[in-house]
């Protein structure tokens, strides 16, 4: 498999910070098409009201209206590299040249051809500037509304950054803590399996530190994990047993920093470390049709919710607001008991994400 085939984002954030959208996308020509109606049914309804509706009147202009709005949409799609490095009030002149030339081209070639009728010549001066001020003026709206979307879009990245590094930065002193707890335990027990657990957590700080980031390649989040069940290894010994069922998973599928060891840690507190004979820990991860789905599973003993603990209730909670913030309203941390064991599972949509390389 193609160790490339996903490249992680560190938010899915728009593609440039050129306010004027892809016009040729489908999205956006829709919405030219639907705006452009709009205005057509606004110019045929503000004519002097005759009997009946002119509907060959509503179809000619729809028709000229409609070949201005794809025409200025053609080409002002193939501008937009060379848009993109001007200054904003330079690139919104040159868009309503642009606009304004298309429209007087069309009026004269429908002049020409009579395609709206007969018209009288000394009309002909009005005839080309009513045109004229239509499409600045319309022009002139649509580069706006554009403009202040661009800056607001802009404003709530900068805001949902700035949340996701806040939920980031709680993360990682709880991560420190609670292992310098776990290698604390060894140090009157075995102090040269301490000394160990110390190097692999310098080791694996360091990891986690090399990169900072919302979002890091699952085979780094694995590595990480298992860096941590080292050290909690030299404390738990053979009572802490394993299960990984994650070899589907492609090595570059992008996950939240952080993320995978918050679960195992609330597996081995609350399922392993309350057990004298220990138990087992599965990690079963699936990716399907866009869809990834990551499950930590632990034996769950109902005496153990009588009994205080620590825990990591709050880096769960964490968790979930962390993967709202980066994949939307989609995605999901479930916590359920079933058949004897505990199950943490996450599940959220990242096609958009992976692009292929």
């Amino acid at each position: 498999m193609n160790k490339n085939w996903f490249k992680p984002q560190a938010l899915p954030a728009v593609e440039d910070d050129f306010f004027l959208p892809e016009l040729c996308e489908s999205e956006a020509l829709f919405s030219l098409i639907l705006l452009a109606e709009l205005l057509v049914l606004v110019l045929v309804l503000a004519e002097p009201i005759m009997q009946g509706f002119d509907w060959v009147r509503l179809a000619l202009t729809s028709l000229f209206v409609q070949w201005i709005v794809l025409l200025s949409a053609a080409v002002l799609c193939r501008l937009r590299p060379l848009l993109a490095r001007m200054p904003v009030s330079l690139a919104s002149t040159t868009c309503c040249c642009v606009v304004l030339a298309l429209t007087l081209g069309c009026s004269a070639v429908a002049d020409y051809f009579n395609l709206g009728g007969a018209m009288q010549r000394n009309g002909e001066a009005n005839f080309y500037l009513r045109h004229a001020l239509i499409a600045l003026i319309m022009s002139a709206l649509l580069l706006r509304y554009f403009y202040l979307q661009s800056q607001w879009r802009r404003q709530q990245q900068a805001e949902l950054k700035a949340r996701i590094e806040s939920l980031q930065a709680r993360i990682r002193p709880h991560f420190l803590f609670n292992s310098l707890n776990s290698i604390a335990s060894l140090v009157a027990v075995d102090p040269y399996k301490a000394e160990q657990a110390v190097l692999d957590l310098s080791d694996l700080f360091r990891a986690s530190l090399a990169k900072p980031g919302v979002l890091v390649p699952w085979c780094e989040e694995l590595e990480l994990a298992r860096r941590y069940l080292s050290i909690e290894k030299y404390r738990l010994g053979e009572r802490l047993q394993l299960e990984w069922q994650v070899d589907t998973l492609p090595a570059q599928l992008p996950i939240p920093q952080l993320t995978l060891q918050p679960l195992l840690e609330n597996a081995l507190i609350h399922g392993i470390q309350p057990r004298i004979d220990g138990g087992l820990v599965r990690v079963e991860g699936s990716y399907r049709e866009g869809i990834f789905e990551l499950c930590v599973s632990n034996p769950f003993d109902p005496a153990a919710d009588a009994r205080p603990s620590r825990g990591t209730r709050q880096a769960l909670g964490n968790i979930e607001a962390r993967l709202a913030a980066i994949f939307g309203p989609q995605a999901r941390l479930i916590v359920e008991r079933r058949d004897g064991r505990h199950f943490a599972c996450l599940r959220y949509p990242c096609a958009s994400l992976p692009q292929e390389a």
